[in-house]
């Protein structure tokens, strides 16, 4: 029988004492307090760079729904009851999910599936975000954006998580409607309506989803395939998810043009965009020709860098387009 060894050292003394040991790389405990712990347990259900990509969309929907700024008032708190029910939706998904997740390397240290949170605490907490949320949006902003905020948060919550994920491969082209509603939301609560250019982001997100999420589903098949979920990789193979991911990063690039020429955007945006579009071509082409995880796991993090670089695009030509409007009067 093998005994336990102490690790000792001598003091000045001569007297040999236990050595502290340090901790190994990546032990997530913390010297922090319990409260401090829970509330980063909390802020983890909510997915918060999720949150913040979902938060940064809308608000660029915000501010391409007028010439100038949008009003204070709902500025602040359609972003905030927008980023309310996005971390409502993602809480609800720790707890739809917390089975799988406990299967699969990528989640299984979450708080649900390590048990530092109970599913009831998630569920009151998810709860408590999604009424603050529908409370904001409702009474601080319009009922429409109060709505339609409450349907993505359904459909991505219950109808995507709790259906779709586990029905069919296409779970995420389908489910994906609900996470492209985010800059729609922001353009309704600054003008308490929907337009063509509102969809037309819309579109843009819609379109990007796919060839985003088979990147990760690529480098994850095997965890997706031993915790039940048919994603395209695993009902479909390799080959068929990497063909896919090219031709709706192709049918992207074409969806990215319609900015320039619906006159949403101008100049500077196209040849962003163009630049943008070049680059992920190439990480689609070359995954495509000779697949790693390594380079599908480059190229979902690049399509994430992409997206928020193509919005921040709209987002700068908008004004350039505004202010060159605004001199081009004063001089003529």
């Amino acid at each position: 029988m093998k005994s336990a060894s102490i690790d000792l050292t001598t003091d000045r003394q001569g007297w040999r004492k236990p050595r502290a040991r340090s901790r190994p790389y990546g032990d997530k405990r913390k010297s922090s307090s319990p409260a401090t712990g829970r509330v980063r347990e909390y802020l983890e259900l909510t997915k918060p760079r999720v949150v913040m990509l979902i938060v940064f969309t809308a608000l660029v929907g915000m501010f391409l729904a007028v010439p100038g700024l949008p009003p204070l008032d709902k500025l602040l708190l359609g972003t905030l009851g927008i980023a309310l029910a996005a971390g409502s939706a993602a809480a609800i998904n720790h707890l739809l999910d917390r089975k799988a997740d406990a299967m699969m390397a990528r989640t299984r240290r979450r708080p649900l599936p390590t048990g530092q949170l109970r599913s009831t605490q998630a569920a009151l907490f998810a709860l408590v975000l999604g009424g603050l949320s529908m409370l904001v949006l409702g009474v601080g902003v319009n009922l429409l954006t109060a709505l339609l905020t409450f349907g993505s948060l359904i459909g991505y919550a219950f109808v995507y998580t709790l259906w779709l994920k586990r029905a069919t491969p296409q779970n995420i082209v389908i489910g994906g409607a609900a996470g492209a509603a985010p800059p729609v939301l922001g353009w309704a609560a600054v003008t308490g309506e929907i337009s063509g250019d509102a969809l037309l982001l819309f579109l843009i997100v819609f379109v990007w989803t796919p060839p985003h999420f088979w990147a990760l589903a690529l480098y994850r098949a095997r965890e997706y395939g031993s915790a039940g979920i048919p994603m395209l990789p695993v009902t479909h193979g390799n080959d068929f998810t990497r063909l896919h991911i090219l031709l709706y990063t192709i049918l992207l690039t074409a969806v990215t043009i319609m900015p320039f020429a619906s006159h949403l955007s101008g100049a500077i945006y196209l040849a962003g965009a163009m630049l943008l579009n070049a680059v992920f071509l190439y990480h689609a082409w070359r995954l495509y020709r000779a697949y790693s995880d390594s380079l599908a796991r480059r190229t979902f993090v690049y399509s994430i860098q992409y997206l928020t670089a193509l919005f921040a695009l709209l987002l700068i030509d908008h004004y350039r387009l505004r202010y060159a409007e605004a001199l081009q009067s004063a001089l003529y």
